[in-house]
């Protein structure tokens, strides 16, 4: 399968909520490499690696997030796909 490369960025209540732990949680769930960070505006970063399906998954869970998000809009872009980015991980 091809594999693509997605960013993302989301708005709303999405920091101090768990949203970056559950991105990975639901990352390493679909197999995706890539990270996610906090933004200093408020924003969660997302940059997602693998099958279309997959990031097809994940941008569908970010529209919602975890229980305690408030998500009010999401962007993305594709991006150029990065075979050194191994695992999922959260950038401080």
């Amino acid at each position: 399968m091809e594999q693509e490369a997605l960013h993302i960025w989301v708005t709303g209540k999405v920091q101090g909520v768990y949203f970056r732990a559950s991105t990975v949680k639901k990352a390493k769930k679909l197999n995706l490499a890539g990270w996610v960070k906090n933004l200093p505006d408020g924003r969660v970063e997302v940059l997602a690696q693998g099958d279309s399906y997959s990031l097809n998954q994940l941008l569908l869970w970010c529209q919602k997030g975890p229980v305690l998000a408030k998500v009010s809009n999401i962007e993305r872009a594709l991006a150029t796909f990065d075979q050194e980015i191994t695992g999922f991980e959260v950038l401080r």
